[in-house]
């Protein structure tokens, strides 16, 4: 692989590239051209065979591109494993939406089970609930990430996941928590998010 350094915006679409990759895979294809790709995520195919460009010689005049082949490396690449186990922390209305929903659209893995605290009361779930406080015996060999839809005794929650291995957050919770140095976490902010869209709305109308 080329040492060369990777910009900032051809970073930000080696995702693109390999949600892309993947799909196409499932429906099939074992091989693409830049311009058959270009059409596919809408990104000129100067701009692909570039971006591309920074990890080696990928492709073949005339033949295109592998598509396992650049599965692999875009995987390597980015550290994103298609096997990621998920688990998910608290199974109620929002939680069980995640759960339902949960192929993650060919990009990273799936939610394995779910912890709650009353995982009794919890029904329909696509997945296995077990109580929380057996978090130490069920959770799963390897996994990384973990999804938090709770409301209460959440910096608790975060010390004992993280104690069992966690190293990776997606955070509904609207609490603030506090983790590691070496512990990252993605927070969904619903409303913020609202007051930004009411905010550049207003902006547009005047």
């Amino acid at each position: 692989m080329t040492e060369r350094k990777v910009p900032k915006a051809t970073l930000q679409r080696y995702p693109v590239y390999l949600k892309a990759l993947r799909k196409l895979r499932s429906n099939g294809v074992r091989r693409i051209m830049s311009r058959e790709l270009a059409e596919y995520v809408s990104i000129e195919s100067t701009t692909i065979r570039r971006d591309f460009s920074f990890l080696g010689n990928l492709g073949k005049q005339g033949y295109g591109y592998n598509v396992d082949d650049l599965i692999d490396i875009f995987s390597d690449h980015l550290g994103v494993n298609f096997d990621e186990k998920i688990i998910l922390i608290g199974a109620g209305n929002l939680g069980k939406a995640l759960m339902n929903y949960n192929n993650w659209n060919h990009v990273v893995g799936e939610i394995v089970c779910a912890f709650d605290l009353a995982p009794e009361k919890v029904t329909g779930a696509p997945v296995p609930v077990y109580p929380l406080s057996e978090l130490s015996e069920k959770m799963p060999p390897g996994c990384r990430i973990a999804i938090l839809c709770i409301s209460q005794d959440v910096q608790e929650t975060v010390n004992l996941l993280i104690e069992n291995g966690i190293r990776g957050f997606v955070s509904f919770a609207m609490e603030h928590f506090s983790v590691p140095q070496d512990v990252y976490v993605k927070s969904v902010d619903v409303v913020s998010s609202i007051q930004e869209l009411v905010f550049e709305t207003n902006a547009i109308r005047k």
